[in-house]
């Protein structure tokens, strides 16, 4: 009798050992991530730091690169990660609408705004990275609107990204138009005023705090850091709202390992893990974090509705008009 004891207790061990192993971490991930070469080491250390038995492999680079190096490795056969952290939600859905994601139904979305993340959980942001409204702080006016954009004090004397470079600016663009209150009229009301376009948010911020124009349209993070240094701007949220970049994540439907995609995923949208993005100096997605500094608490934000699916399917139609009012 207690030989057999023994044997069931020796075969009970290894069945509960087996099922750890199964429910935890391990292996290879291969992560693709847009991050900041900084923040991306960052992230995948403090990853790894609650997940010891899963090894990181990552690759780092803009969005497009790394999009058209899976697309190439689609067209192989091969697609290589396991995981894709990225600048926006509309390229997720174009990977969702080809099929190339699985969806992870468990994921811990409680707290998080609706449409922060896809409802039927293909990809999910992990940080807001909005677009508003920077002035020079010796301007004549003070904005609080995006109507005030189009008042004579602005004319000529605002510049903003361009949809054809910018996906910040694609996503702001379909924002906008979404909104009964503002529309493509906004943009043709816009043009009237003389209103410039400019590559990226970069030369934007330049510009005004150089004072060669005192408004702009641009990401949150780059004046408000800039403020702190003394530079001579500020950074308005329009009472209409905002709209967000929110650097989503996605396991893809080829994934080699998924137990470990859907543990980093389980990281980022923690508390600990919105906790590191807003040391990172961006936005936490999840409501209650402690935004950085010079940040307003991100429950006082409105942020901008718009249909992700719907801004794909919109997306060069969208480009078209801003060049033919805009320019190239």
């Amino acid at each position: 009798m207690k030989a057999l004891l023994a044997t069931l207790a020796t075969v009970l061990t290894l069945a509960l050992s087996h099922t750890a192993q199964a429910d935890g971490a391990t292996g290879k991930l291969v992560l693709y991530t847009s991050q900041l070469e900084p923040d991306a080491r960052q992230t995948v250390e403090a990853f790894k730091a609650k997940n010891p038995g899963v090894e990181v492999e990552w690759v780092r680079n803009g969005t497009t690169e790394l999009m058209n190096k899976l697309r190439a490795e689609f067209t192989a056969g091969a697609p290589q990660p396991d995981l894709l952290l990225i600048a926006d939600a509309v390229t997720m859905e174009s990977l969702k609408a080809e099929k190339r994601l699985q969806p992870y139904a468990g994921a811990p979305v409680s707290g998080y705004r609706p449409g922060t993340h896809d409802a039927q959980g293909y990809w999910f942001g992990t940080k807001l990275i909005t677009t508003g409204i920077v002035y020079n702080t010796a301007a004549p006016m003070k904005p609080t609107s995006w109507q005030d954009l189009l008042k004579p004090d602005a004319k000529g004397s605002t510049v903003m990204p361009s949809p054809l470079y910018s996906g910040a600016a694609a996503i702001h663009m379909a924002s906008i138009k979404a909104q009964p209150s503002l529309g493509m009229a906004y943009y043709e009301a816009l043009q009237r005023n003389a209103v410039t376009a400019a590559k990226g948010n970069g030369g934007i911020l330049k510009d005004v705090a150089g004072g060669a124009k005192l408004y702009g349209m641009v990401v949150d993070y780059l004046p408000i850091r800039e403020q702190l240094k003394g530079a001579p701007v500020a950074f308005v949220f329009p009472k209409e709202g905002v709209s967000a970049v929110s650097e989503p994540v996605a396991i893809l439907s080829t994934a080699q390992n998924p137990t470990a995609a859907k543990a980093f995923i389980d990281f980022l949208l923690s508390r600990d893990g919105q906790d590191l993005a807003s040391r990172q100096g961006f936005l936490p997605a999840l409501p209650g974090v402690n935004p950085p500094p010079g940040f307003p608490d991100p429950a006082t934000i409105t942020l901008l509705p718009y249909d992700p699916a719907k801004a794909l399917a919109e997306d060069e139609a969208n480009k078209r008009a801003f060049a033919d009012l805009f320019g190239g």
